[in-house]
């Protein structure tokens, strides 16, 4: 049976997993996390299994528990199955999506929109850019809502947060080579969602599954770029400008 101690590791674990703190790899040591969180090893060892359940932890006979991490074969894997699943969402919402439903789309691009927008002046701020994020999800959350398949959404859900783990753990500062192309990219991102956004509108299946798949596939390259880079020895850190389009 489940104790309240276990819920209190699962919660404490999975959030320093989800914002970085436990980066990809990491190991968690059962006896460093019972004395953080001040419970005994069993519902650490509990929450961790749990965590594993959920594809953020990967534990190892001998080798303990650790932080999930993907090489580039797995990370393709996972993003084929994120590609299909949620542009066969978008192609639902289209089709089923009620004015509600739509509300709460535009509202998410419309707050994406001013964001963006602020970004573009004001690039390093930390605080718009975890707004943008929570906005990105909110739009995508949205989509997946209006499909109307809740096991669909639930599969999202876990490969979202998967993806999180991956692009999660860096941070880099700003030339103004990179600023430049940063403005370019919001724009085209942004302008991405809106045509996600008009096809659900018309209730156009097709487009609104071909939009959501361009929009995806462009993210999926550009991770499989950085994890290239990385596996080949020229490692280098996401930038928060890219990390808010890693969601």
């Amino acid at each position: 049976m489940k104790s309240v101690n276990t819920d209190v590791a699962y919660n404490y674990i999975r959030k320093r997993i989800l914002n970085g703190e436990f980066a990809p790899g990491a190991y968690l040591m059962t006896e460093v996390l019972a004395k953080d969180i001040k419970v005994s090893r069993t519902p650490i060892r509990d929450a961790l299994r749990k965590l594993e359940t959920d594809g953020l932890v990967t534990i190892r006979a001998h080798l303990g528990a650790s932080v999930k991490q993907m090489n580039i074969k797995e990370f393709r894997e996972m993003s084929d199955l994120r590609l299909a699943l949620e542009s066969h969402a978008a192609g639902l919402a289209a089709s089923h999506r009620t004015e509600s439903d739509l509300r709460e789309i535009q509202l998410a691009l419309k707050a994406m929109h001013g964001l963006t927008e602020q970004i573009i002046t004001a690039p390093q701020d930390q605080a718009l850019l975890s707004e943008l994020i929570v906005e990105d999800v909110r739009f995508h959350i949205a989509i997946m809502s209006a499909a109307k398949n809740d096991l669909m959404k639930k599969e999202i859900l876990r490969l979202h947060l998967l993806n999180r783990v991956i692009s999660s753990p860096a941070r880099a500062k700003f030339t103004s080579g990179q600023k430049l192309k940063s403005v370019e990219r919001r724009r085209a991102v942004q302008a991405m969602h809106e045509k996600i956004y008009d096809a659900i509108v018309r209730s156009d299946v097709v487009a609104a599954r071909n939009e959501m798949a361009y929009h995806l596939q462009e993210l999926i390259n550009h991770n499989l770029m950085i994890m290239t880079q990385t596996e080949s020895g020229r490692a280098r850190e996401l930038t928060a400008d890219e990390l808010a389009y890693n969601t």
